[in-house]
């Protein structure tokens, strides 16, 4: 099947997009329909939190990270697509409204409450045989069953509401102490879910008391599954090859089959993507969006958060930009070359370079630590002006009321933006 799908790919990659038959795309086309997919390019979107839902609708996940030197990640993205975003945004979705729910896709993430009944299966098979979860959970049964009868009886509750009479190790994402991973593990098996969040720690809340009423919870068969994922991610990448598929939600197992179902089916199309030796697919529905992407360009400058749903497959960022990417947070100081949290600049359909910003939360300072730029992609007399609109957007959005740049920043850059 997969042999199949590849040589079909190869016999195709020396015709070009003609008539009524797609065959190669440019890499400009494909970058174009996937920033516009990802929201990036002139999003159409609400005002308000309708805006962030149908972001997180369209998005398919928003993916939770603790960092938080500036906003932490999810408001960055939420940011990036919604000029009106409020982070109360969030809080309203999930604990007042209940449109939102968090679980695991490509990461721990914000999921809209429409998809919730195709993470059953996934919650069903929680813990994964012969895990170190599934050994924790045969070795604390009988505490796992206090943890959820007290939630029962006194939730929502969050892992602070229970007491531990042994230091254990704790911090802003993960704790320990075994009352926390009894509440993990009801949550990773469904019989938990998030019901808020207060000060970034999750407040747990039996299912039932937190999934709405009328949400469907009716389990879907494994190609009702897998085809909802597939399409799931081609709604918010516009083009994939499989292994992009697979990793942009997380979809476990092989995805060949169904793939080609659907191809046969004329659900979806294969094409190839100039001087790219891959096979690429995409919805028929979004045929016409490639025909139309004569440009695409964007005048913004988006600083786009490290787990950024448009970057977070790096190996796919590289193909389709040219541009390696790494976080940083994570090596030692020492052996940084771009900064702790540097982010990816997205100017017009490109990743023209990185910033390194930390917000002085107590001073109201936006630091810039670090600017690299990549000369050859940018227009500098068209790039700066952009680029001082966003740093004081950037400001503005973090409550900061000035912006210091670093001398890190090579003078000629620093004199020609505008603060």
């Amino acid at each position: 099947m997969k042999n199949r799908i590849k040589t079909r790919a190869r016999a195709r990659t020396s015709k070009t997009l003609e008539g009524d038959e797609i065959i190669q795309i440019s890499p400009d086309q494909a970058r174009n329909l996937f920033l516009k997919k990802q929201l990036l390019i002139n999003p159409e979107l609400p005002e308000g939190k309708a805006g962030a839902l149908k972001a997180i609708e369209n998005l398919g996940y928003v993916q939770i990270d603790t960092i938080n030197v500036i906003e932490r990640s999810h408001h960055i993205v939420f940011f990036t697509r919604c000029p009106d975003y409020n982070q109360k945004y969030l809080h309203e979705l999930q604990a007042k409204d209940k449109k939102i729910f968090e679980y695991w896709a490509h990461a721990a993430s914000l999921i809209s409450i429409k998809d919730y009944r195709f993470y059953i299966s996934t919650m069903e098979k929680e813990p994964k045989k012969d895990s170190w979860l599934d050994k924790w959970i045969k070795e604390h049964r009988s505490l796992i069953r206090k943890v959820r009868a007290r939630v029962i009886k006194h939730g929502p509750l969050a892992a602070s509401d229970f007491q531990d009479v042994k230091h254990r190790k704790r911090g802003p994402w993960w704790d320990w102490k075994p009352a926390k991973m009894a509440l993990e593990a009801l949550f990773w098996q469904g019989d938990l879910m998030i019901k808020e969040r207060r000060n970034f720690q999750r407040v747990y809340d039996i299912t039932e008391r937190v999934l709405p009423k009328n949400v469907d919870i009716t389990k879907p068969d494994v190609e009702q599954e897998k085809k909802f994922f597939i399409k799931r991610a081609l709604n918010a990448m516009g083009i994939a090859t499989i292994q992009d598929i697979n990793k942009y939600i997380g979809i476990s197992g092989r995805l060949n089959k169904w793939v080609d179902q659907m191809l046969k089916s004329g659900q979806i199309l294969e094409l190839t993507i100039k001087d790219l030796n891959k096979s690429y697919y995409i919805l028929t529905k979004d045929l016409e969006e490639i025909r139309k992407s004569k440009t695409g360009i964007s005048p913004r400058v988006r600083f786009l958060s490290p787990f950024d749903n448009s970057i977070i497959l790096r190996d796919r960022t590289s193909a389709l930009f040219n541009f390696d990417y790494s976080l940083e947070s994570y090596i030692p100081k020492t052996k940084r070359k771009y900064g702790y949290f540097c982010l990816p600049i997205l100017w017009q359909n490109q990743l023209i370079g990185r910033i390194d910003p930390k917000a002085d939360r107590k001073n109201k300072i936006l630091i810039i630590n670090n600017l690299h730029l990549d000369d050859k992609k940018i227009n500098y007399n068209k790039f700066m002006p952009a680029l001082s609109r966003a740093l004081n957007e950037f400001a503005c959005f973090h409550k900061c009321e000035k912006i210091e740049l670093s001398k890190n920043i090579p003078t000629n850059i620093r004199r020609k933006i505008t603060i």
